[in-house]
């Protein structure tokens, strides 16, 4: 079993008690890994192996019904080191996007997220639509994103800040920390951002140095990271699960593996907080269905004409605002299918009984 941390350390939230009454701390755990339906969960107990219910898994619409990790669960533990969860019992916050090659289905990151470290490796795929395609996540989720441009001990002083001037010209207001978890450069700023108690993940590709970070901050080799391909500068996939872990001196950070596809799942704030400015125009186009694609008067595309706005900022605007469309479309379209085959079961029910 783990050493033993206090439930407040794990950013256990004491309002979780007035919805389960009869219940106290003790009954609730959070998740610290997932691996296919297999959990690990921690309180202030410690660690324990834990599967889900009968009842539970018979009851989920799908999915989303089923923990993730970050969720705050209800326990029952029936051995020194095992427990079962009866139900999520604590989830906002929730990373999520759409499940790879799963047209409408959603698939769940990590949950109960106050900060997200979103990582760019500067020696590879460095890629600023990516960027934004992560900060409107973020932003769908309510969680605050922080972009890490880490490695930066591979590459020159000038060509560094070339790189900060681009991020900063097409990502406004944003917090921005460059750094490397092998000359420790940024380390400190990183440390005083993590607060006691909040929670923490870290988004990006693989090899770009997330678990290496998380290594850094521990001051401790404790995860397993791979080396660099040789020929390919692309690293190794390591972190093959989600984890969360707790610093010694406070906050809690969840690892997750290198995602390539980021699929848009929500027509929430998420874009429009991204692209404020381009928003803020969009009020100024002649016709208020403007699509901002075509239409003459449109602020948005006169504005790209004139270079105020960048192009690719602008057509990574249209793009994921056509997934969030093509989503909830494909999402409605399947609810009709539901609604329809019900329909269906209910006619022959009732023919039946004739």
């Amino acid at each position: 079993m783990e050493k033993k941390i206090s439930n407040a350390s794990l950013g256990f939230q004491k309002n979780i008690l007035n919805k389960f009454q009869g219940f106290d701390e003790n009954d609730f755990a959070r998740v610290i890994e997932e691996h296919k339906e297999r959990y690990v969960v921690q309180n202030e107990q410690g660690s324990f192996s834990a599967e889900i219910t009968g009842q539970l898994r018979f009851t989920a619409s799908d999915r989303s019904d089923f923990p993730v990790v970050g969720d705050w669960v209800r326990i029952q533990i029936f051995d020194e080191d095992k427990a079962l969860i009866h139900e999520v019992a604590h989830r906002e916050r929730a990373l999520k996007r759409q499940a790879v090659g799963r047209d409408a289905e959603v698939q769940y990151i990590a949950s109960n997220i106050d900060t997200a470290f979103i990582v760019e490796a500067v020696n590879r795929d460095f890629n600023l639509n990516r960027m934004e395609r992560y900060m409107t996540l973020c932003y769908d989720a309510g969680i605050h994103p922080v972009f890490i441009l880490n490695k930066v001990d591979l590459i020159s002083e000038n060509k560094l800040e070339e790189m900060k001037f681009e991020i900063e010209n097409r990502l406004f207001d944003i917090d921005l920390i460059c750094t490397s978890a092998t000359s420790y450069e940024g380390m400190s700023l990183m440390k005083v951002t993590i607060e006691e108690a909040k929670t923490y993940c870290f988004l990006g590709s693989s090899g770009v140095g997330k678990s290496s970070l998380i290594n850094a901050l521990f001051d401790d080799q404790f995860l397993v990271t791979g080396a660099i391909g040789e020929g390919t500068d692309r690293g190794k996939h390591t972190t093959t699960s989600r984890s969360l872990h707790v610093l010694p001196s406070g906050g809690i950070l969840i690892d997750n593996p290198g995602t390539r596809e980021v699929g848009m799942v929500s027509d929430n704030d998420g874009l429009s907080t991204t692209y404020s400015y381009i928003e803020e125009l969009a009020d100024q186009c002649r016709f208020s269905d403007c699509t901002h694609t075509h239409e003459r008067g449109c602020a948005v595309i006169e504005a790209v004409n004139n270079d105020e706005i960048p192009e690719e900022a602008y057509q990574n605007y249209l793009r994921l605002g056509r997934e969030q469309a093509h989503f909830e479309s494909t999402v409605a379209e399947r609810r009709k299918k539901g609604k329809d085959l019900a329909r269906m079961v209910k006619d022959v029910k009732r023919l039946k009984n004739r």
